[in-house]
């Protein structure tokens, strides 16, 4: 996979007057990291979008800074977006030690088809949709992949522990935690009607039973 390359310039402007640069078609960015300053850029916004778009949480970037000729590798950590339209208006880049191991969440994609679809009622229940892993910057997936073609039956599960990565990875949840479940889907719809129902029922005898003691006179 060709790695994911971007160019920005350092940026002299900060505070409030960043929103001029916005409105110019830039974005500000900061880039830090472990043993180095933080330091402020700018990006155009359409070759942002388009980084951001591709590389998730867990691909590398090589990151050049205009007038230097050694990029930089860097991931995205942080992306700030504008409420309306979602456009991206501020991000930081975290600048790796490609030596150095680092924790990341990576997304689950589940791909395959359950045969237990075929059932009557029955659903996936999905207990997860990422993992906390710790890798070289280098070995960092993607996402994780879980093939559900092994669901046939009812109750029938996968966890942790049944996933197949790759050896330079090393999953931090709990082997026994549950990925995705084969659940049967229960009349609780229907049966909360009538049970609904039948309190309101038991109040209601309740308060005739009340209505009734409050009638009988005192004993004397």
């Amino acid at each position: 996979m060709k790695r994911l390359e971007l160019e920005v310039l350092k940026r002299e402007v900060k505070g409030k007057k960043v929103r001029f640069l916005r409105r110019g078609g830039l974005v500000p960015c900061n880039i830090y990291g472990h043993g180095i300053e933080s330091q402020p850029v700018q990006v155009e916004a359409r070759k942002l979008g388009q980084i951001i778009a591709r590389a998730g949480g867990t691909d590398l970037i090589a990151l050049k800074i205009g007038g230097t000729d050694t990029p930089g590798m860097v991931l995205i950590r942080d992306v700030q977006r504008n409420p309306m339209t979602g456009e991206p208006i501020h991000v930081d880049f975290y600048q790796v030690n490609m030596a150095e191991k680092l924790k990341a969440d990576v997304p689950l994609v589940f791909i395959g088809t359950a045969p237990a679809l075929k059932l009557k009622n029955v659903s996936l229940l999905h207990a997860m949709t990422a993992l906390q892993i710790e890798a070289l910057p280098d070995d960092l997936p993607h996402n994780i992949e879980v093939d559900i073609s092994s669901l046939a039956l009812p109750e029938q599960s996968i966890h942790v522990k049944d996933l197949k990565v790759s050896s330079k990875i090393t999953i931090l949840a709990d082997p026994d935690q549950m990925l995705i479940k084969v659940a049967e889907v229960r009349k609780a719809v229907e049966e909360a009607p009538a049970a609904a129902a039948a309190e309101g029922e038991e109040e209601v005898v309740e308060e005739k039973e009340e209505e009734t003691a409050e009638e009988k006179p005192a004993k004397k």
